[in-house]
């Protein structure tokens, strides 16, 4: 049976063809690595995702997470995938080699967890635990480095993300927890945390919480927030486990989906002995935890390319198989024999939809890791600083729109099946459920495009954004005059355009004062803005793969002018076949979605203001 987790050559393709990953091995912080090691990294990443992680997905789902006398209990089959996991080096892979990692690429770890995170229920725990770690190895104390990172890497403790409060969701700046000092520099916590990820299990020896509260005596607001590490065993100095610290685990929630994530309601303090470490600088915390934030932002983006993926490969399959009606060409023959779904036009335009939004989905996501790889590696600072502000300006499209678009690929995939996707008895009933938390956690898509457009669009007084759209002109003066892009570029160059019309339509009107018009609009700029740089990527993906196409009709002697031969040629040629669906892609995508770009544009630029006006009796009238 194929694998119906990813497409394997597109990621390739990606990673080699397109972006050229390989080339980092040239620079000195990568020099210990070659391709071959990445491919092998890759396939290794693929055979303990599709014979231990996926066959968990629908297991963790049936059996859930339960809470008995304060202890949470993951699905029994996360246990042998968790001892493979961490065993296997999957944690920290980008951390340095000194800190317990690997030092791999961002874009090649990116690539690895592609692999995973169609079953986010159980990858949510060891990737949360990367995510604490990290914040220690960023702001600890050596001390702190010394006493919680090494068994966090390995898997042996676990770690979360404390912000959540039952009053302070997006608001993180009304919370009400609060950290008491000690005479002997540690604090004590006292108050409440929800909705918090992997927040007790049974797959590790102890929980190491990075929990946001506000010190006695510190002002009001974001700017009084500090962070602190609270372990769910305190740790004693020979590095063993002490005594069992004063929080409770008083509920775990009933989900929609990724039920074998266990998401906790924590009270920290109730017996005022909490114990809890200052990380980093007081008033420091939302500055420290937006480093994790930004993290776990980007995973939420791959958590939709994910699930988009393994929905558009299940529907494919199932539309190759499914025996439905006729021909069109004999649709008025009654003895015609009936032919599978994939030949009926409607469903066609489904598939070729979910393939240019995962396939666009796929290159984002790893190129806006690759720019962190670039900055990592640059020595000039403009030029490190270029890649810095692409990675800045796309975290905000890859967390909010890959979550809503993978929504709707399941969506979709779900409409191929018809009935049947409805049913528990096939897999994508559940592909949908998992993917709807994606577009609400880690900072809700609406908070997203208001850190867009209030944050992003502004950086370096615009030059990152600037640098951005140079980059797709760029892409497109390229590749606009190779046979096939020619007929599309078009349409791609006049969305860029839109795009920086718009973006200066934004910026002028909140020099007026004119700022609900920007804020009112966040959301739709942040979806145009995604098909813009979705229909950029696939144009250049197109670009790529012309080039080979026109190689392989060079080297095999056929005439791409002659569609019959082409046509016979593309058939039985996988590599041909391959490319030729990318620039398929790119043109369906650009004559068919990239339209709407203008019309979320006029919308924009109406400055309609019924959000605001409507009066709240008007909503409804009960």
């Amino acid at each position: 049976m194929a694998n119906l987790i990813l497409d394997e050559r597109d990621q390739q393709f990606i990673l080699y063809e397109m972006l050229g990953v390989e080339k980092l091995c040239g620079y000195e912080k990568y020099a210990d690595f070659s391709r071959d090691m990445f491919d092998m990294i890759l396939t290794e990443a693929q055979k303990i995702a599709v014979e231990e992680i996926l066959p968990t997905l629908a297991e963790g789902d049936k059996e859930g997470c339960t809470l008995k006398d304060g202890k949470v209990t993951v699905p029994a089959c996360y246990q042998r995938v968790f001892k493979l996991f961490r065993e296997g080096g999957w944690i920290g892979m980008s951390f340095p080699p000194e800190e317990g990692g690997q030092g791999l690429p961002e874009s090649v770890k990116t690539a690895a967890i592609d692999w995973f995170y169609h079953n986010f229920a159980f990858v949510a725990y060891p990737f949360a635990t990367e995510g604490a770690a990290h914040l220690i190895l960023t702001y600890g104390t050596e001390e702190q480095k010394r006493k919680y990172m090494d068994k966090m890497v390995q898997g042996i403790w676990g770690g979360t993300m404390a912000l959540t409060e039952p009053n302070a969701g997006s608001d993180l700046g009304n919370m009400s927890t609060k950290a008491i000092r000690q005479p002997d520099g540690t604090f004590r916590i006292k108050g409440t945390k929800i909705f918090i990820t992997g927040g007790d299990h049974d797959l590790v020896e102890n929980i190491v919480h990075p929990v946001l509260a506000r010190i006695e005596g510190d002002p009001a607001g974001t700017k009084g927030i500090s962070i602190f590490l609270v372990p769910k065993y305190l740790v004693n100095e020979d590095g063993s486990l002490g005594r069992r610290n004063d929080y409770e685990i008083a509920n775990i929630e009933h989900k929609m989906g990724i039920k074998g994530s266990a998401t906790c309601l924590i009270n920290f303090g109730d017996n005022n002995e909490c114990y809890a470490e200052l990380l980093g600088e007081e008033r420091q915390g939302m500055k420290i935890m937006f480093q994790m934030m930004n993290e776990a932002r980007l995973a939420v983006g791959m958590q939709g390319l994910a699930s988009g993926s393994i929905a558009y490969l299940h529907a494919l399959q199932y539309t190759k198989e499914r025996l439905q009606g006729s021909s069109l060409m004999e649709f008025k023959n009654p003895e015609a024999p009936r032919v599978p779904i994939i030949q009926h036009p409607d469903v066609r335009r489904m598939l070729l939809w979910m393939k240019s939004a995962v396939d666009s989905m796929r290159a984002l996501a790893y190129f806006t890791a690759y720019c962190f790889d670039m900055e990592h590696v640059s020595t000039d600072e403009a030029e490190k600083d270029k890649w810095l502000g692409f990675a800045e300006v796309l975290t905000p499209i890859v967390k909010a729109y890959c979550s809503d678009i993978g929504f709707r690929v399941t969506e979709t995939a779900m409409q191929c099946y018809g009935g049947y996707g409805f049913c528990c008895e096939y897999p994508v009933e559940q592909f949908m459920r998992d993917e709807k938390i994606a577009s609400i956690y880690e900072g809700a898509n609406g908070i997203q495009a208001l850190d867009l457009i209030g944050r992003k669009l502004g950086m370096k007084k615009g030059a990152y954004f600037m640098n951005l759209l140079g980059e797709m002109n760029s892409t497109i003066a390229r590749y606009k005059d190779l046979n096939n892009v020619r007929d599309f570029a078009p349409e791609v160059q006049k969305a860029v355009n839109t795009l920086a019309e718009m973006g200066l339509f934004l910026a002028t009107c909140g020099k007026q004062g004119k700022f609900l018009v920007p804020i009112n609009n966040a959301y739709p700029f942040l979806m145009m803005m995604g098909k813009v740089v979705s229909g950029w990527f696939l144009l250049w993906q197109a670009g790529v793969a012309q080039q080979k196409l026109d190689e392989l009709a060079k080297a095999n002697g056929v005439d791409q002018g002659n569609a019959e031969a082409w046509g016979r040629f593309i058939k039985g040629n996988k590599n041909a076949a391959f490319y030729a669906g990318k620039v398929y892609s790119a043109r369906f995508f650009a004559k068919n979605i990239l339209p709407e770009v203008d019309a979320a544009a006029t919308a924009i630029k109406n400055e309609d203001m019924s959000i605001l006006e409507i009066p709240e009796e008007s909503f409804a009238s009960y």
